[in-house]
């Protein structure tokens, strides 16, 4: 990014100066070249074929990449090539004062490209051998370069033809044991009949087979030793992925003209090249693992201790773990075949207990036993306590600033069982800004404590396998949230329960116990004008006693395999108010039906169901955008004496993560809208049910900063809404009615930019309503005639735009 000095700082002249750069940078960069030489200044590839536009774009962008086009034009800014321009002022001008040293900073300069020839018809061999690997081995590349006043612009000119399709896949194994084994897995090849031809898919099966020859025991096993061929040449092919096809495309010349290009690969897994006439398969021997291992250190140290612990032998200085859980993390087993994959399990498993900041895992070949691998765990320690201070500054649509502080300690390593203790105190304040001024709009301040186990807490053994992940969490924590003049909320949440991964996709989290109280003071104004005036409000105030079950399944495949595309979805079952009753009903009885649970504390059960689900898919359209979608659906069904759900578990919609026309809490339920003064200055409507649906196409802009931060741009349509499940005589059209579905879903569109620093993001949405439930001026609520983009009041009505960290989805 181009870094210019401080503007207040500059006296006029140099403020004009500054400001007849960018004219100037559009002048002429070629005078200081020599007579032969011309400015490169644009590029395009223009492809065609017998292709999906999909697969072109694709093409496109590959085809252009530094690799395959191997002189790149220089970069434009603000439609001006100023870094080139400055580059001359440094180097030919020789400009040279206090104020062209701030500008002419290393990073703000580029150094101009000569156009060469030569390095175009490079870039065609590039090209044609990146087609080939395709399976586009009839395709032809050239390019033509046109030139004025000196600036060269060049046009690669592509023609994919039509690809192979492969025909027949078979193998040509001379080891029988690796030839079973490859067989017995065929249904899992990449390689299928039928499927177009690509360099890349045989180069996936390569990976595949090594893997899974490896994880059969064949520990010195070569990806080198797999090979294809193709047709019925004996020619090995594809030994080096990235150019396997020089002088080879005639071979294919008797394909031409038929419908179907097509191609027989023949798979081939050679023998050692050594003397040996077979793979050697290896078992797992002895079992050393260093606890306090220490970079640099000699795993012959004489000082270190040693113990034996079942099948491990454990070196160490001081004990860090002990040696029961310690085995149980380690995978291995004396006796069982080699295994790649038992390999990468045994340090994952290791990494989850959070104890260890490296973990090495070697194998030796002992000298008195030819097929056995000694193991060999070296294991570095993390600091046992951890203290941090955060501090966050945030703005939202339904208050100008916030700030929280946030002190967190954590000791992962309680008494050497990796069982972790988490505490975290937190504060924050809300501010507003009427025409009065600053006002604190409301306060938070909370703690909370944790335990964590790196296993199932339970009296009773469950089976596990590698990639489970186990974890028990006990945590307590009490909060107090004051909305200023209107509402205190004093909650206090206990929960107990489980976390496993089920496979590599699928997670569970499991609380089979929970207990939240909530205790509600309302100031007598906000009581007397807002709550008691509306029953469903009025309830939701109550105080409240939840206490019961939660139950969550998610699944995400989102990994190297699906990167063009991943899933994302997670289904969330609370329950409240079941074993709480049964208490209830015991005190009852005990206490001669004189008293019970909610007289004694003063608090109701709160009784309900509530399910959720939320479903995202993700697409990759080329390299540099994506397509990002959402469907959430959401209700919440009070039971037995409970009339409504409590405040803290109803619904709400609108704000920077929900749907963006509108502000947070001011949208719905149903075709119900609040124009109450109250509401202007508390919007605070809920519901029992929420359905929402998100689009969002995200493209990247620009490169900031040398490359570190990322502009991005986006734009989006959201829709969806709150109800109430049963009528609310205070809020008409809040109900939900299935024949008024179309006519209650709220729509909005807009648009975005997104700071990316890799570690976080900084979002910025603009919002604007297509479809408005309450909107009676057209009976679906379609909003389009009463756009006044002219108006500055009618943007500041409904134009929001919401500020976040990270994605909305």
């Amino acid at each position: 990014m181009l870094l210019l000095p401080n503007f207040r700082r500059l006296p006029l002249k140099h403020l004009l100066l500054l400001a007849v750069i960018f004219a100037l940078a559009g002048c002429s960069n070629t005078k200081y070249l020599r007579k032969d030489q011309t400015l490169y200044v644009s590029s395009k590839v223009d492809v065609k074929g017998d292709i999906l536009s999909s697969e072109k774009q694709d093409l496109r962008s590959s085809l252009s990449s530094k690799s395959l086009m191997t002189q790149q034009p220089n970069k434009k800014l603000l439609n001006s090539r100023i870094k080139v321009w400055l580059y001359n002022q440094k180097y030919n001008e020789k400009k040279s004062n206090w104020f062209w040293n701030l500008v002419l900073a290393k990073r703000n300069l580029e150094e101009p490209v000569v156009y060469d020839s030569t390095k175009s018809k490079e870039s065609v061999d590039r090209m044609t051998s990146y087609l080939h690997n395709q399976g586009f081995f009839y395709a032809t590349v050239d390019y033509t370069s046109n030139t004025r006043r000196r600036k060269t612009s060049v046009t690669y000119r592509v023609n994919t033809g039509r690809n192979f399709v492969i025909d027949k896949i078979t193998y040509d194994v001379p080891d029988t044991a690796i030839l079973r084994i490859v067989q017995a897995n065929e249904k899992l090849s990449l390689i299928k009949k039928g499927m177009p031809y690509k360099s890349a898919t045989l180069g996936s099966e390569r990976e595949r087979l090594t893997r899974l020859i490896r994880d059969s025991g064949y520990y010195k096993f070569s990806r080198d030793a797999i090979e294809y061929s193709v047709d019925t040449l004996n020619k090995a092919l594809f030994r080096n992925t990235l150019n396997p096809f020089e002088g080879f495309v005639n071979i294919f010349n008797e394909n031409k003209g038929r419908e179907k290009l097509t191609m027989d690969v023949e798979v081939r897994i050679k023998n050692p090249e050594d003397s040996t006439p077979a793979w050697r398969k290896y078992y797992i021997g002895n079992i050393f693992a260093y606890p306090d291992f220490s970079l640099n250190a000699n795993p012959n140290d004489s000082t270190l201790k040693e113990d034996e612990h079942k099948f491990i032998t454990i070196r160490y200085h001081q004990e860090i773990l002990k040696p029961k859980i310690l085995s149980k993390s380690i995978l291995l087993k004396p006796g069982e075949t080699y295994s790649q994959q038992q390999y990468t399990n045994t340090v994952n498993k290791l990494y989850d207990l959070g104890i260890w900041q490296f973990i090495t895992l070697q194998y030796k070949e002992p000298k008195t036993n030819t097929d056995t691998l000694d193991a060999y765990l070296f294991l570095t320690p993390r600091r046992k306590q951890e203290l941090g201070l955060t501090f966050e500054v945030s703005n939202s649509s339904d208050y100008i600033l916030g700030s929280g502080l946030t002190l967190n300690y954590r000791h992962i390593n309680l008494n050497n069982t990796a069982t972790q203790l988490g505490t975290s105190l937190s504060t924050g304040i809300e501010l507003v800004r009427p025409e009065s001024g600053w006002e604190l709009q409301s306060i938070q301040f909370g703690g909370d404590v944790s335990l964590t186990w790196p296993r199932f807490a339970l009296p009773f053994h469950i089976k596990q396998n590698s990639r489970s992940n186990v974890k028990t969490r006990l945590t307590l924590g009490a909060n107090y949230l004051s909305r200023i003049d209107k509402f205190d909320v004093t909650s206090i949440n206990m929960s107990y329960g489980y976390d496993w991964n089920q496979t590599a996709y699928k997670r569970w989290v499991v609380r089979p116990f929970t207990l939240n109280y909530i205790g509600v003071t309302l100031n007598p104004g906000f009581r007397d004008s807002v709550v008691n005036i509306n029953p469903y409000l009025k309830r939701s105030f109550e105080p409240a006693l939840i206490g019961g079950e939660n139950v969550s399944y998610i699944y995400n495949n989102q990994d190297l395999v699906h990167q063009r595309h991943y899933t994302s979805f997670r289904v969330n079952v609370e329950e409240s108010g079941l074993w709480l009753s049964g208490i209830n009903s015991l005190v009852n009885n005990v206490s001669g039906r004189k008293a019970d649970l909610e007289t004694l504390t003063r608090v109701n059960i709160s009784n309900f169901v509530k399910i959720e689900a939320d479903y995202r898919h993700y697409w990759q359209l080329g390299l540099h955008s994506g397509l990002a979608t959402r469907a959430y659906a959401g209700i919440g069904i009070p039971y037995s004496y409970s009339q409504v759900l409590p405040y803290v578990r109803q619904f709400t919609s609108g704000g920077p993560n929900s749907i963006r026309a509108w502000r947070l809490r001011t949208l719905g339920p149903g075709s119900y809208k609040d124009s109450s003064a109250t509401a202007q200055a508390f919007p605070d409507q809920t519901g029992d049910m929420k359905l929402e649906g998100n689009v969002e196409y995200r493209f990247d802009l620009l490169k900031m900063f040398g490359g570190s931060v990322n502009l991005k741009g986006a734009t989006f349509v959201d829709m969806g809404n709150i109800w109430v499940i049963r009528k609310d005589s205070t809020r008409p059209g809040s109900e939900f009615r299935f024949k008024q579905l179309y006519h209650d879903l709220a729509i909005g569109t807009g648009a975005g930019l997104r700071l990316d620093f890799s570690y976080f993001l900084i979002r910025l949405d603009w919002g604007i309503p297509l479809k408005v439930p309450y909107f009676t001026g057209n009976k679906n609520g379609w909003y389009l005639s009463q756009w006044d983009l002219k108006s500055s009041s009618w943007r500041r009505e409904n134009i929001i735009w919401n500020i976040a960290i990270g994605y909305p989805f």
